[in-house]
């Protein structure tokens, strides 16, 4: 691990002064630390962000205001949310070992890098990590990488489980920097690989998350989360849906549903909720639209099976989500 300067922010100004400076933002460390001592990252300074005042969870009418620096377990826990939004607890649940859960805040979760063995191999070209070296995962091995959103750049899967979940619910990040305050769309806020898969968010340098904004819309009366991994430990997606639904008496009024495990970014999948909408509640139905799911995929030599099994996740969790009261 390089040598690096350490400091703690006692207020949220000196935060943003510290990250215009080109610090890096520090909260729980989950992954940034492992990044460090495999030499992927090397900041020249950390700012610890922990004393800052975003820990609070605000439940008010129709929306829930999640601090950044709320802990992964701590939000998962919260029996509103648990009540409200159970799509967002099995997300976090289903994400990390329960010590990982402790210690992570929901700011970092959603930021972290990518798991792609060779974007944490120095040893192994990454564009990512490296501008212009190539990508090794494309013609290496490539079972877990995405089938959706990838470039000749790079081809390496976002790694959140809650993102996928929130990006199901039209949720707003809300940042702040020296400059001031922004709202962003979380499905505004990752950027696609292209030519520039470095550039992994549209925040600026020194922008710090400060909370997440998710609207209570009548969707969320029926919610879930499913995740599909190689072992039921702690592992991360080869796919996953989270799915939201409003169904009135006949039909399904509004969809709202999701892709993990197989995008560069959080995937939303809009030709799925459209082919729900207004249809019956049934069978044929979910069988139809996540026969969607997988459009515009381009697999590679060793995940297309995602393809499939992309199309299985998202009918079942259709279904489960359907009979839930």
């Amino acid at each position: 691990m390089d040598p690096f300067r350490y400091t703690k922010a006692s207020d949220e100004q000196s935060a943003l002064r510290a990250g215009a400076a080109g610090a890096r933002y520090i909260a729980g460390g989950t992954t940034l630390v492992d990044l460090m001592r495999e030499a992927v990252e090397r900041p020249h300074a950390l700012v610890d962000i922990n004393a800052l005042p975003y820990t609070e969870i605000h439940v008010r009418p129709g929306m829930i205001r999640i601090g950044s620096l709320v802990r992964m377990s701590d939000l998962a826990a919260h029996p509103e949310i648990r009540q409200r939004v159970p799509v967002i607890s099995q997300a976090l649940e289903l994400s990390a070992s329960a010590q990982l859960r402790n210690m992570a805040s929901i700011g970092g979760n959603l930021l972290q890098r990518t798991r792609c063995l060779y974007f944490r191999d120095v040893s192994a070209p990454c564009n990512r990590r490296t501008p212009g070296a190539g990508c090794a995962a494309i013609d290496g091995r490539n079972r877990t990488h995405a089938i959706l959103g990838a470039s000749s750049s790079c081809i390496a899967t976002h790694p959140s489980d809650l993102a996928v979940a929130l990006l199901a619910l039209d949720a707003v990040v809300l940042t702040r920097d020296t400059a001031g305050e922004r709202r962003i769309a979380l499905a505004d806020l990752y950027a696609k690989p292209a030519d520039a898969p470095q550039r992994e968010t549209t925040l600026r340098p020194g922008e710090l998350v400060v909370a997440v904004e998710v609207p209570l819309g009548p969707e969320v009366r029926r919610c879930g989360y499913l995740k599909v991994r190689d072992r039921q430990s702690f592992e991360f997606a080869l796919t996953s849906a989270a799915v939201a639904l409003d169904i009135g008496p006949v039909a399904i009024r509004s969809a709202r549903v999701a892709a993990g495990g197989v995008g560069t970014v959080p995937w939303r999948l809009p030709a799925v909720e459209a082919a729900l909408r207004g249809q019956r509640p049934d069978a044929a139905t979910f069988r139809k639209a996540a026969e969607l799911a997988a459009d515009g995929a381009h697999p590679l030599r060793e995940n297309g099976f995602k393809v499939e099994l992309l199309k299985r996740t998202v009918e079942r969790q259709l279904t489960l989500v359907a009979a839930l009261p």
